[in-house]
């Protein structure tokens, strides 16, 4: 009997060690143990993990913030606090101070009984928040620079340390890109650095730990510089030195030692230049890296630098620093070639399966002198040959020069080209696939979505819109990766916005970017079409463009419940608002120069004033809704009144009393219905317009930028699902799956980039990866698969799971990781029924649409849902059994 009693305990002890509360995936603004926050009140997110029960909701937490590991110095320590908040949580302690590291846990109590111990231990850095923090110079070389190449300028300091470090932080930032170096090691791996921002207004720094690579005695830094986005050639008509014609670097290394001393190793006028192998180096055209003019072992602290010269003080000021919000650009999957070939005009090319941004690695053995080219492609001709035409005048050329006798190793700094091909000129000896691989770069947002389904088709349509995110997501959102552009489109990055908010976490990388809308904004309140902006100045503003100041702060908070991002982009919202309401006539906006529905099928073309008062109506109901999120009733009630104006004028200029539209285009329609610009009674009638026009062009789309993004929503949210998911599978031109069928990789800029004999469009534009045609992703993850989050309940604490299921799919499966945890919807057909199996994490809840006619026709995990008292029934709606449920996994089988 004693021995059964303690199996029971054992057990039971057991089960509760497997099944403990806890705290887990902890994040400080959006990020794992960041080493530079400038936020003033930095916010702190967990998930609830540990519980296998239903209904898990977090009822108390409490917090603690510290400036040493064992909490002995207490900055902050509220207590516990009755709350079921658990995502950005702000801290409210004393004021944080410049470069101090915080250290935090959290402990939580739940609606079971179960309180969880400290959660594991986490950090955080301040950056450096005021001017005044910073000792450091900003220094340029100091030889005379060649005014044609320009090669990159190298800079080094010597330093010696007398006693034992415990801890060391550098602070880099650049005109130009940067790779820093301390005794001889890579500080950090980040590409690309510091990233693209309207540097003259805010330009980010980046902190490192180098603690473990500093040694007693003697040491060195080292840094190399290229023109990156600061003076290489941007946009066209030969624009270079957008921001200054000179590299130059901002370094301050705070070294701090075992007896609580500090010393800064900064740039001054102590530090010595010079130049190096890298002879000259673009965005556009590519980089030359000549290896016999390597400088030898310069970011050592034995070298030799008598004969390198010293630098200049420009004296530039520091008031612009800011520090980094979002992950840095860094390499990512290596490709492999999948085949080496002679094209019919007998160039030697490697295919590397995949239209990918990054560079191409080099292993080579030759003669000193000998020179290798490499040229980047994305696509073959008709004819299989390299085709290069549509990059304009971007060379997109990488050239090595060998330093000879012995294996050398080449890939480029301070550029990145957009390519699946490359050309190979000079190699020495047969090109082997050992030669050649191929790296991704992109900002290293992590991976929170995915979706699969029956159709293969339709998941190489999701692997093309993933891969157009990754290499158009460098640090900003860009419109393409390979031609003489490659700029923060505004139009492009609103369209995408939300789909990009599943299949990667992009608030931090929207957040940053949103930051430099609102710096590069006119005074006039119109938003540039580029951001940062290099193309100067145009205060037209271009309706669905400029808009980017409304949709993807009010997307991201919908992703994210980022209520903070609201905030900061409020007064931006309400100026771009405000452009439109000064530039309209009795509150029809009518004036000014509009991209329109841009690229949309030859003919189909929408009134672009009808466009522009769409997207005034859309706006103004996004300056309302983030009005009434951060309590601004005035402004509620201001912006309420002006948008029944603009859908007053709305209807008297472009609609008939029966609805009828003056363009009898896809767009117009789907625009006027998405933003409720038509009374209820007609709405239903221009569904069939919509309807009929799509059978007049034999299912297919003619939509362009604009339209394409809601076209979809509007069928299933008007009960056309059939006709949407008609649309998904069409397969010839214009369609998503055309592209598919051409063998594409990435999402096009053109419907027909690539026509069906084979042969280009205008070479003048026409991107193979341009992700804006990708939004569709939204409405597969969102309403085929069904997974989407209430508006006020944004960020998914409370989800809606309404899949649309068709019987053209077999199966839809989505998975969503949000900063509760994973969210997924997976609908199969078995037979005559329906499996639907859903996953909720904690501390959220969520209504789940069963496509079934009554409760009794439904069973979870195999027994009747009356038998589940932890799912309540809530209504029928339409072919749908409502139920609400609170965490866990749920197995529904349901005939429709």
């Amino acid at each position: 009997m004693i021995r059964l009693s303690l199996c029971v305990f054992f057990a039971s002890a057991q089960l509760l060690v497997f099944a403990q509360l806890r705290p887990a995936h902890l994040l400080c603004e959006n990020l794992s143990n960041p080493l530079c926050i400038d936020a003033a009140a930095p916010r702190f997110t967990w998930q609830l993990t540990g519980q296998t029960a239903r209904d898990v909701k977090q009822t108390a937490y409490e917090l603690r913030v510290a400036t040493d590991k064992s909490f002995r110095e207490v900055t902050w320590s509220p207590g516990k606090i009755a709350s079921d908040s658990s995502v950005q949580v702000a801290y409210r302690g004393p004021a944080l101070r410049s470069g101090v590291a915080y250290y935090w846990q959290v402990r939580v109590w739940d609606n079971k009984g179960h309180a969880s111990k400290w959660s594991e231990l986490q950090t955080w850095r301040m950056g450096l928040l005021h001017p005044e923090d910073w000792t450091a110079s900003w220094i340029e070389p100091g030889y005379d620079e060649d005014p044609v190449m320009r090669p990159s300028p190298l800079f080094r300091k010597a330093f010696n340390l007398h006693k034992t470090v415990k801890t060391a932080i550098a602070y880099i930032t650049s005109h130009g890109m940067y790779e820093a170096y301390l005794n001889g090691k890579r500080i950090g791996d980040a590409c690309l650095a510091p990233g693209w921002t309207s540097y003259n207004k805010r330009l980010q720094y980046q902190a490192y730990d180098v603690t473990s690579l500093l040694r007693n005695g003697d040491n060195a830094l080292g840094a190399m510089i290229g023109s990156g986005w600061y003076r290489s050639h941007l946009a066209w008509e030969n624009q270079k030195d957008v921001y200054g014609k000179t590299c130059g670097l901002l370094l301050q290394m705070v070294v701090t030692y075992d007896d609580g001393s500090t010393e800064t190793i900064q740039t001054d006028n102590t530090w010595k230049s010079a130049t190096g192998e890298v002879t000259y180096s673009e965005i556009y055209n590519g980089e030359i890296i000549d290896a016999r003019k390597d400088a030898g072992p310069w970011t050592t602290a034995g070298f030799d630098d008598h004969a390198w010269s010293g630098v200049r003080l420009p004296g530039t000021p520091r008031d612009n620093l800011v520090a980094t919000w979002n992950e840095p650009v860094r390499k990512h999957e290596v490709f492999h070639p999948q085949r080496i070939f002679r094209t019919p005009k007998g160039e030697l090319v490697v295919d590397f399966g995949q239209n990918l941004v990054g560079w191409a690695h080099l292993t080579v053995n030759g003669k000193a002198g000998d020179s290798i080219k490499l040229f980047h492609a994305e696509v073959l001709d008709k004819e299989g040959n390299f085709y290069t035409t549509n990059l304009r005048v971007a060379k997109q050329e990488d050239i090595y020069v060998l330093k000879g006798g012995q294996t050398e190793t080449f890939e480029p700094h301070f550029t990145w080209q957009g390519f699946r091909y490359v050309r190979v000129e000079g190699f020495p000896g047969d090109l082997k696939p050992e030669n050649l691989e191929a790296t991704a770069l992109y900002s290293d947002m992590p991976k929170t979505g995915s979706f699969t389904c029956s159709n293969a088709l339709i998941n190489q349509l999701q692997h093309n819109i993933e891969w157009g995110q990754r290499g158009n997501f460098l640090d900003v959102p860009t419109d393409c990766p390979q031609r003489d552009e490659r700029l923060g489109w505004t139009g492009d990055a609103q369209v995408f916005s939300r789909t990009a908010s599943f299949i990667r976490g992009v608030d931090n990388f929207f957040a940053k970017w949103l930051r430099d809308v609102a710096a590069d904004q006119f005074p006039s309140g119109a938003v540039p079409h580029v951001i940062p902006n290099v193309l100067g100045k145009n205060d037209g503003g271009s309706a669905g463009w400029s808009d980017v100041a409304t949709i993807v702060p009010w997307n991201m908070y919908l992703a994210y419940g980022d209520r903070r991002i609201l905030e900061d982009q409020y007064e931006s919202m309400k100026a771009w608002v405000g452009f439109m309401e000064q530039h309209s006539r009795d509150y029809l906006w009518n004036t000014g120069g509009h991209f329109g529905d841009w690229l949309s099928y030859e003919g189909a073309n929408t009134d672009q004033y009808l466009i522009a008062q769409c997207f005034f109506a859309h706006s103004t109901q996004l300056v309302i809704d983030a009005a009434e999120v951060l309590g601004r009733q005035d402004d509620v009630n201001k912006y309420t009144a002006l948008l029944k104006n603009v859908k007053d004028a709305f209807l008297r200029e472009y609609a008939t009393p029966d609805g009828r539209l003056i363009s009898n285009t896809q767009t117009a329609y789907v625009l006027a219905l998405q933003f409720d610009m038509l009374p209820e009674n007609v709405r239903m009638a221009d569904v069939g317009r919509l309807v009929d026009n799509i059978k007049d062009y034999k299912d297919h789309l003619t939509t362009g930028f604009l339209g394409t993004p809601y076209l979809c929503h509007v069928l299933s949210r008007f009960g056309r699902s059939d006709v949407a998911y008609t649309l998904l599978f069409q397969d010839t031109y214009p369609s998503w799956l055309f592209p598919v069928h051409m063998g594409a990789t990435t999402i096009w800029e053109r419907w027909d980039g690539q026509k069906p004999d084979s042969t280009f469009e205008d070479a003048g534009m026409n991107s193979f990866n341009h992700y804006a045609y990708g939004a569709i992703g939204d409405w597969m993850y969102r309403v085929s698969a069904g997974i989407d989050t209430y508006d006020d309940a944004p960020g998914y604490k409370k989800i809606r799971i309404m899949p649309h299921l068709t019987d053209k799919l077999d199966f839809v499966q989505a998975d969503l990781d949000t900063y509760y945890g994973t969210v997924a919807s997976h609908w199969k057909r078995s037979g005559d029924a329906i499996n639907l199996d859903v996953t909720i994490p904690a501390n959220t809840s969520a209504d789940i649409y069963v496509p079934a006619a009554d409760a009794t026709a439904i069973a979870e995990s195999g027994t009747a849902l009356n038998l589940h008292p932890e799912i309540k029934i809530l209504r029928k709606e339409g072919n749908y059994m409502v139920l609400s449920v609170g965490s866990g996994e749920y197995h529904f089988v349901c005939k429709e």
